[in-house]
């Protein structure tokens, strides 16, 4: 049977069984009511971390919740489980998004940014999703009860995008990291690569891609999630593609390959003025708050315009 029609027999089973089981997602593949129609509580205690749908509820996102099933399960690090998902041939995002993340029977529902490209689930029908441990439910449940033939739910969200058009003048790409803020960053970085791919087989210019640089920073390089397809890329596509590491809390010997791309200690000025050109860089930036917040003064310091500066901090 072709992998496609085996993707659509699968998700036909998901969303009979997800329908019965999961009474928060309401009906799939439905139109569903905009994000206010989820939080009904609006006065939240101020000691109480609030939830993804909480903190998104001012965020766009789609209006189709469309069933799922988890085909395979990589452990990225220690301490993150990548997901592969079979969705629904109708199932869309933009390079950089995040979806909204229904299982059954767990009440709380997920927020998991997408950390593959729209090109691969062109090609094979499938998105994945990078998840660190925690104890919040839906992170809980990837790492102590998902398994491959799981099934699940998703709806795409979020205005933190890149998707350029053909027509659209190029742009040099400025992506900054942290953690598991790589996630939206590494689709971003693989739906450029799938553009320029694209270039190279039509063998003109269709799509104005300029540079692209990645600043990633983690405590040490076991936890520097897909550097080694990072590296790849970059070695693809040499005069596209840049990337430096930022360890913070090494405390062992950096792998020779890794060795020329590792610096020691937190992401510098130096190192950001080097990639900003206040005319043509967009600057994506994805991490813990406060990375965020310092690295967008440190861009406006150097020039670059703050509608320039695009940030995800949600989580």
């Amino acid at each position: 049977m072709p992998v496609a029609m085996r993707i659509s027999c699968l998700l036909s089973a998901t969303a009979r069984t997800f329908s019965l089981s999961c009474p928060a997602a309401g009906l799939l593949c439905c139109r569903l009511l905009g994000p206010s129609s989820v939080v009904s509580r609006r006065n939240m205690s101020s000691k109480r971390q609030m939830d993804h749908l909480e903190r998104t509820s001012n965020n766009y996102r789609q209006n189709t919740l469309y069933p799922a099933q988890v085909c395979g399960i990589i452990n990225e690090s220690e301490t993150v489980k990548r997901l592969r998902i079979a969705v629904h041939p109708n199932f869309t995002f933009k390079a950089g998004q995040w979806v909204d993340f229904f299982i059954p029977d767990v009440e709380k529902v997920g927020g998991f940014s997408m950390c593959s490209s729209p090109g691969l689930l062109q090609r094979e029908g499938v998105v994945e999703l990078a998840v660190k441990y925690a104890k919040h439910p839906p992170a809980h449940w990837v790492h102590t009860t998902c398994t491959v033939g799981s099934r699940v739910a998703m709806r795409v969200g979020g205005e933190f995008f890149f998707d350029p058009s053909p027509s659209e003048p190029s742009v040099d790409l400025l992506l900054v990291a942290g953690g598991v803020g790589i996630n939206p960053l590494y689709s971003i970085m693989l739906h450029t690569a799938d553009l320029l791919r694209l270039n190279r087989a039509s063998g003109g210019q269709d799509y104005n891609i300029g540079s692209a640089h990645l600043c990633y920073s983690a405590k040490n390089t076991e936890e520097l999630l897909f550097k080694n397809s990072i590296i790849e890329v970059c070695q693809e596509f040499p005069d596209k593609f840049s990337c430096d590491f930022h360890v913070t809390q090494q405390s062992t010997d950096v792998d020779l390959q890794l060795l020329p791309f590792v610096n020691h200690g937190r992401l510098t000025e130096e190192v950001l003025r080097k990639h900003v050109d206040p005319q043509k860089t967009l600057c994506y930036l994805c991490g813990p708050p406060p990375m965020i917040e310092s690295v967008s003064k440190t861009l406006m310091d150097l020039s670059l315009p703050k509608d320039r500066i695009f940030f995800e901090k949600w989580w």
